[in-house]
């Protein structure tokens, strides 16, 4: 479990029992009590929680948020499908290379598939910033930038500038949707920096797996034929393989 996804499950079990102890807490979330001290004492700071003796309680507002970020919807959204893409994807990663990885649910996994590997790695994505903020085998860059926080990732032409000097062996991204030799995404501040993405590296890999196929969203990225190597799961259709191919693509399974 990512740091800022214990975080976030540890202040929704204060807030639905009010008060839990170090020790409970640190079963519920799997992990030891001195991670749990550090993350109440660093979270007591927003003055929704309180430490105690031995403990910690809740004293924000006691009602659950309206709903969840995307970013942590998406993450329980083909998980079989997206763990398989993530470690076929490793496959194309060296040492020592210098890579782009942008924010989603399916990238992160592919993040984590890197671990112990020495490497550059720019991002705009915090939840992939976090895997390795204390990894001594990883120069960790991130752009800045506005932060979107539905998906954890930093946008806008803070980000845009700071991709400006940046030259990277590959890139790694996904899309919400691609239809008919075109790729999609939700929005566009989504799509620019992802093209600025692409123009700064000499390889482009998309990340996608089979329900994104024959998918359309509101902004429009690019076309297929612009990627390099598509990496997807099993339960890719056998047209949609075609149409992959058929835009000059290499296609890989997981």
């Amino acid at each position: 479990m990512l740091a800022i996804e214990r975080k976030s499950r540890l202040i929704q079990i204060l807030r639905s029992k009010g008060s839990v102890s170090l020790e409970a807490l640190a079963a519920e979330l799997g992990v030891s009590a001195s991670t749990v001290r550090r993350d109440v004492e660093m979270l007591e700071s927003s003055g929704e929680i309180q430490r105690t003796h031995g403990g910690a309680i809740w004293v924000g507002e006691k009602t659950p948020p309206a709903r969840p970020y995307a970013f942590d919807q998406r993450r329980s959204y083909q998980p079989d499908a997206k763990q398989a893409i993530a470690m076929a994807a490793r496959t194309l990663v060296s040492p020592g290379q210098t890579i782009l990885i942008d924010g989603g649910t399916t990238t992160c996994l592919f993040a984590e598939q890197l671990r112990g590997m020495p490497l550059q790695i720019v991002t705009n994505s915090l939840p992939i910033a976090d895997i390795y903020q204390n990894d001594d085998n990883v120069e960790l860059i991130l752009t800045g930038g506005l932060l979107y926080p539905r998906y954890g990732v930093m946008l806008g032409p803070a980000a845009e500038a700071a991709l400006e000097g940046i030259h990277a062996k590959t890139l790694f991204f996904s899309v919400a949707g691609v239809h008919e030799g075109q790729l999609y995404n939700q929005n566009l501040l989504l799509v620019t920096g992802e093209r600025k993405m692409m123009a700064q590296a000499q390889q482009v890999v998309l990340l996608a797996d089979s329900s994104k196929f024959g998918q359309q969203a509101l902004s429009r990225l690019g076309e297929l034929s612009e990627i390099d190597i598509v990496v997807s799961d099993s339960g890719l259709s056998a047209s949609h393989q075609e149409q992959i191919r058929a835009a000059g693509c290499e296609l890989i399974l997981g």
